[in-house]
């Protein structure tokens, strides 16, 4: 999943939804070296990452993609789930989507200092395209697969990408929204946590 699943992932804990966030860029026990919360939050990442790797939904979306993208394909997979996330947002939060991704925002530049080098030079970029935002609309998520193209050895076939959505749209949101009713429950049986519930806290 990218960014917006584990933002919206984190719970109400300010803290967790930064280590969320920055849990790519933060490798072995590296974890420990954060505040406890921010710790906890790139643990969940990981947990999260690894509960998407093993559902057999998100491995079934990723045969549609397979031939063009190979080991790449689940890349793939984690940005429409956040594009099926943002166009259903509604029915997973309480806030609206311009709301949330305005609060996630200011969490992440007020713990700026935080954030690993990588993140803090691509943040203000993501800020000021609303990217989180744009994430709801087919044409936001191919112009993130562009950009991530530019800038790593994921290739650049956002036509295919485009295509293969648009015949396929509604068995991927059918995959997505059975795949996100168990993360969910995944999430909060683990964490004992609300995820609907976004009364954030700040320790």
């Amino acid at each position: 999943m990218n960014y917006l699943a584990h933002l919206f992932l984190s719970g109400t804990n300010e803290k967790t939804m930064v280590g969320n966030f920055i849990g790519d860029h933060v490798k072995g026990r590296d974890w420990n070296k954060f505040p406890e919360n921010i710790g906890k939050g790139i643990l969940i990442h990981r947990q999260i990452d690894s509960f998407t790797d093993a559902h057999p939904k998100f491995r079934e979306a990723k045969m549609l993609f397979r031939s063009e993208f190979g080991l790449y394909s689940g890349i793939i997979i984690d940005f429409l789930y956040d594009h099926y996330l943002a166009k259903n947002w509604n029915d997973y939060s309480v806030l609206t989507l311009r709301t949330f991704a305005k609060h996630s925002h200011a969490v992440l530049l007020q713990n700026f200092r935080y954030l690993p080098i990588k993140v803090q030079s691509f943040l203000p970029f993501l800020i000021q395209n609303r990217r989180l935002e744009s994430y709801a609309s087919l044409t936001g998520i191919i112009q993130a697969l562009k950009i991530m193209s530019n800038y790593s050895s994921l290739p650049d076939k956002s036509d295919f990408v485009m295509r293969t959505v648009q015949s396929n749209n509604d068995f991927l949101d059918e995959n997505f929204k059975v795949f996100m009713f168990d993360i969910i429950q995944f999430i909060s049986e683990t964490h004992k946590y609300d995820i609907k519930n976004h009364n954030y806290k700040t320790a």
